[in-house]
């Protein structure tokens, strides 16, 4: 894998031209998944309200589990196409990291549906995913480790 404090290279329309290639410190993915978990609990209220108004009590039964189902794949179309469309979340973009793959190009649809399955898994299993950051020798998380792909910094005038 290449080093993170490569130079840029802009090679193609799909590849992000920033001046930095490295990782972001693990204060700043912090609180970039802390302002991602309020974004999730916005964006939970306003799509749970739509699948309520929509089809009435959904507490128990089938209902209940229709709902996190799409509950599930509102928040999921919702990160890959942010990933696909730009490489950030509005939580990234207010940390200025952006999420890349090996060639500092935007992730493809079949890694970034990958990457939010295993994410969501890593949830599932009490974060243990995104605490592999921790040890990590380029704090990457779990599930950008076995994908090949990563969160860099970006300059502020970088788009």
């Amino acid at each position: 894998m290449e080093s993170y404090a490569a130079g840029a290279a802009t090679v193609g329309m799909d590849h992000i031209c920033t001046e930095q290639k490295i990782a972001p410190g693990l204060f700043k993915l912090g609180a970039c998944l802390i302002y991602e978990a309020l974004t999730l609990i916005a964006l939970s209220f306003v799509f749970a309200g739509l699948f309520v108004w929509l089809t009435g009590d959904a507490t128990h039964g089938i209902k209940r589990l229709l709902l996190q189902l799409f509950l599930w794949l509102a928040i999921g179309g919702y990160y890959v196409r942010c990933w696909l469309k730009t490489g950030q979340t509005l939580a990234m973009q207010a940390w200025r990291l952006r999420l890349v793959n090996q060639e500092n190009a935007l992730l493809d649809f079949k890694t970034a549906i990958l990457r939010y399955t295993l994410t969501t898994f890593s949830l599932m299993l009490l974060g243990v995913g995104f605490l592999w950051a921790l040890v990590d020798r380029d704090r990457l998380f779990l599930h950008d480790r076995l994908l090949k792909s990563r969160i860099i910094m970006v300059q502020k005038n970088s788009r």
